[in-house]
C-alpha cells in the first residue's frame, strides 16, 4: 500500500527538499568569480530569451491575466535588456577601489534566496530574480502565485537547466512544486533563508516582512501622471498614457492610474487620448465598473485583474466602441470611498482638471497618499520650476516626460533596469532603488590604515 502524504505536509516536505539541494548548490559555487558566474547568466538570460514566447503564452493561459504578446516583451526585456546591463558590471569580488582613501569594496553572496513571484507577472520575475541571484553568487529558491504554479515552475526549469549546462551545480536555481501560502511562508522563515525578496499583494508582503528575514518587498503603486500646459506634445503624452496603462492590460504597478492635468490643455489632452483609444465612462457605468474591479471590502476582484478594456465593460454590463484600449474616468476627488482613484491592475485611466500646477501637486499628493506612496511619479513638463516642485513628492522614481512604465523599469529612461521596483520607507520598504544584484550581496570595505590612529587622543 502507497501512504498518500496529507497535501500540506507534502507542500512543507516540497519546501524543506527544495531548499536543502539549492543550500548545497550555494555552498559549492560559494567564492565564485565573477567571470564564471557571469557564463552561467549568460546562459540562462540566452535560454530565457528564446522560451519567452512559449513562458508568455504559459502564463497567459494559465492566470487568464494580462495580453500574451506584451509578456513576450516583458520576458524579453528581462532576458535582454536587463540581462546585458548585468553583464556590464561587477556584482562579486572587487567591485571599485578608492585609492585616495585607501578603501576597497568587495561584493560578497548573501547565499539563499526566497524569492516570492506574483501572478501578475510570473514569468518574467521568475527570469528576474534567477538572473539577478545568479550575477550576484547566490542561490534562489522561487515560492509562485498558486494561480501561476505551472508558468512558474517551467520558466525556473529553464533557468536552471541553462545553468548546469553552463557549469553551475545541480538546484541552484529551483522552485517550489507545490505553493500554498503555508509553503511561502515556511520557505521564508526557513533558517538557510539569507534574504527575502518579494513581488506580490499586500498581504504577502506584510509575510515577507513579517517572517524575521531581512526582506527587500514592493509596495503598491497607485502612479499619478501631472500633464502640464508646458508639456511638449500633447498628442505624444496621450500615446505614452494610453500605451503604458494598456500595455498587458495594466497589469504592471508601475504604469499609470490616474492623470493629473492642467485646466488649459484638459481639454486638448482629453481629445488626443479618445483618439488613442480611450472610452469616457458616464457616472453610471463608472459606478458599475467600480462594482466590478473591487469587493465588499475593498479589495481587487482577481477575476477583474489583467482583463482588456471591452472585456471590463461587458462585465461591468455596458459597452464601449470597437478597439478601446482603455476605459477613462473623469473624477473631481480622491478616498477611499471612490474606489476608481485607487490602484486598478487593468486598462483604466482616472481623470482630474485642476486649475494650475499648484492644484496640481496637491491631487498628485493624495493620489498617492491613497496607497501609492514610495513607488513612480510622472511629469510631462519643459517648466524646470514646475519639474523640480512635482520631484517634491514621496516617490521613488519621478519619470519625466516618459510613460511611467517604460521609464520606471529603466528601458526609456536611465535608472537601473529592474523588474523589481523599491518603494522606501514611505510604504513600509527597506529599499527605493531598483533593485539589481547589488542589492544582492553584502559589500565589505578593506580599508587600509589613513591616519595615525593615536591621533584621536589629541
Amino acid at each position: 500500500m502507497t501512504a498518500v502524504l496529507d497535501p500540506d505536509l507534502a507542500a512543507l516536505a516540497d519546501v524543506r527538499a527544495q531548499v536543502a539541494a539549492t543550500k548545497a548548490a550555494f555552498d559549492a559555487i560559494d567564492g565564485a568569480g565573477q567571470d564564471f558566474l557571469d557564463e552561467i547568466v549568460r546562459a540562462m538570460a540566452k535560454a530565457g530569451y528564446a522560451a519567452s514566447e512559449e513562458l508568455a503564452r504559459l502564463a497567459a493561459e494559465e492566470t487568464g491575466y494580462g495580453v500574451f504578446e506584451d509578456k513576450i516583451i516583458k520576458n524579453r526585456f528581462n532576458t535582454g535588456f536587463v540581462a546585458d546591463w548585468m553583464l556590464e558590471r561587477r556584482a562579486v569580488g572587487v567591485l571599485w577601489a578608492d585609492e585616495a582613501n585607501k578603501v576597497t569594496a568587495i561584493g560578497s553572496p548573501m547565499g539563499l534566496i526566497a524569492a516570492i513571484i506574483p501572478v501578475t507577472n510570473p514569468t518574467a520575475t521568475v527570469l528576474f530574480k534567477s538572473l539577478a541571484a545568479v550575477k550576484a553568487g547566490n542561490a534562489v529558491v522561487h515560492a509562485p502565485h498558486p494561480r501561476a504554479a505551472r508558468c512558474s515552475i517551467r520558466a525556473a526549469e529553464i533557468m536552471a537547466e541553462a545553468a548546469v549546462k553552463a557549469g553551475a551545480p545541480e538546484h541552484l536555481v529551483s522552485c517550489l512544486h507545490q505553493p500554498t501560502l503555508a509553503a511561502t511562508q515556511e520557505l521564508m522563515s526557513h533558517r538557510d533563508v539569507r534574504l527575502v525578496l518579494a513581488t506580490g499583494g499586500p498581504a504577502m508582503v506584510a509575510a515577507a516582512y513579517s517572517s524575521g528575514k531581512p526582506t527587500i518587498a514592493v509596495g503598491a503603486g497607485n502612479v499619478p501622471a501631472y500633464v502640464d500646459r508646458t508639456a511638449p506634445d500633447l498628442a505624444e503624452v496621450a500615446t505614452m498614457l494610453v500605451s503604458s496603462k494598456s500595455f498587458d492590460n495594466g497589469t504592471a504597478c508601475v504604469a499609470e492610474q490616474s492623470v493629473v492635468v492642467d485646466a488649459p490643455v484638459a481639454d486638448r489632452l482629453v481629445d488626443e487620448m479618445t483618439r488613442n483609444g480611450v472610452a469616457w465612462l458616464t457616472p453610471e457605468a463608472q459606478s458599475a465598473l467600480a462594482r466590478t474591479i473591487f469587493d465588499e471590502r475593498g479589495g481587487l476582484r482577481p477575476d477583474a485583474v489583467g482583463q482588456t478594456a471591452s472585456k471590463l465593460a461587458e462585465l461591468s454590463g455596458f459597452s464601449v466602441p470597437h478597439g478601446t484600449k482603455v476605459l477613462g474616468a473623469e473624477l473631481t476627488a480622491v478616498g477611499p470611498d471612490i474606489p476608481l482613484s485607487r490602484e486598478i491592475l487593468g486598462p483604466v485611466l482616472t481623470v482630474y482638471r485642476e486649475a494650475d500646477s499648484a492644484a496640481g501637486w496637491r491631487r498628485c499628493r493624495e493620489i498617492l497618499a491613497l496607497g501609492g506612496e514610495g513607488h513612480t511619479v510622472a511629469i510631462h513638463a519643459t517648466d524646470s520650476a514646475v519639474i523640480a516642485k512635482f520631484s517634491e513628492l514621496p516617490a521613488g522614481r519621478i519619470i519625466v516626460n516618459s510613460p511611467a512604465l517604460f521609464g520606471g523599469m529603466g528601458y526609456s529612461c536611465n535608472v537601473d533596469p529592474s523588474f523589481q521596483l523599491g518603494t522606501g520607507t514611505w510604504s513600509g520598504s527597506i529599499c527605493s532603488d531598483n533593485v539589481t544584484p547589488l542589492h544582492l550581496v553584502n559589500i565589505k570595505r578593506v580599508a587600509h590604515l589613513a591616519r595615525p590612529w593615536r591621533g584621536v587622543y589629541e
